[in-house]
């Protein structure tokens, strides 16, 4: 059983070749998650201007959207260039889709903070949408982006 998750896991890799994948899309992940957070603070707590609905939550939504264009740029060029789909658009449509449930899971973890916990303070935040939430989040996407988004077809339509 352990091996043939492995075998899945690999998708016909040497576990080399995976690990550099995986660092690659650690990577690339970083650079997107900087720009989130970077994104994030700068329109939640240090925006001149004041956003619609809560502050907090639309700050995120604007600063994942970015980082949704940043991330599937290093993914497409590098991380998965091997295995990039030629529909652009299609691959862009399911890499968007990818993220906005991995959003829903950032802005769900963020929600139950802030509405159901009440921790409103900036480090509270923090640490529900860009540590839980990335967690779980990041760990949905790669799932995502390696078996659906960057498969080859013949592979991502096969039945398990």
């Amino acid at each position: 059983m352990f091996s043939r998750f492995v075998r899945r896991l690999l998708r016909g890799q040497t576990l080399r070749e995976w690990l550099i994948e995986f660092l690659r899309f650690c990577t690339v992940g970083l650079g997107a998650y900087v720009v989130d957070i970077g994104l994030f603070n700068l329109l939640a707590y240090h925006w001149p201007i004041e956003l619609p609905f809560d502050q907090s939550m639309s700050a995120k939504f604007i600063s994942v959207a970015v980082s949704i264009v940043v991330a599937w740029i290093g993914n497409r060029l590098w991380t998965f260039r091997d295995k990039k789909q030629n529909n652009r658009r299609r691959e862009f449509t399911m890499f968007v889709t990818v993220n906005l449930g991995g959003m829903a899971i950032a802005l769900g973890c963020l929600a139950v903070s802030r509405f159901i916990l009440n921790f409103d303070s900036q480090f509270a935040d923090n640490i529900a949408a860009n540590v839980v939430g990335l967690v779980l989040g990041t760990a949905f996407r790669y799932l995502c982006y390696r078996y659906i988004v960057f498969a080859p077809p013949e592979l991502a339509n096969q039945k398990k």
